[in-house]
């Protein structure tokens, strides 16, 4: 082991996507009846939090690349969860709403997903489960904070 690594065993990379994989796992299998996508599924809860926003707002707000955007948003408006919407005064600006049909996988998903948020909350407790989201927000390079 080179002296001026730590050991995997406590490296940040390697814990955070474990963690990752940890806190995916309850809601893939959650996800797994519903036809959609993690990614998507970001993108809907994104829109039923604010509304209707432009391409680049709701790509960095679902922590997506903006070309991935695209690519989902095309799936997402050919299954009807979504449309997109040119700006009048900007042709190169698009909106992207969420559907009834869209809503509606969150509406139907909202208690499952409040469970699992819940269970992380109850595994960690309320203090530790606060402080990590502002941990991890203090290394998100587009935080918002």
């Amino acid at each position: 082991m080179t002296r001026s690594m730590p050991s995997t065993s406590r490296s940040l990379p390697i814990a955070l996507i474990r963690a990752r994989e940890g806190v995916m796992q309850p809601i893939r299998e959650m996800l797994s009846k519903t036809g959609i996508t993690e990614q998507q599924w970001r993108v809907l809860r994104v829109l039923a939090e604010y509304g209707p926003l432009d391409t680049t707002t709701l790509a960095d707000r679902a922590s997506l690349l903006f070309p991935s955007l695209t690519r989902i948003a095309t799936t997402m408006r050919n299954k009807g969860l979504i449309t997109q919407t040119r700006d009048e005064t900007d042709r190169r600006r698009q909106f992207i709403a969420i559907t009834p049909e869209g809503q509606k996988i969150i509406d139907d998903h909202a208690e499952q997903a409040a469970k699992i948020v819940a269970g992380f909350r109850a595994k960690l407790g309320d203090d530790h489960y606060e402080t990590l989201l502002d941990l991890l927000g203090q290394l998100d390079p587009g935080s918002r904070e």
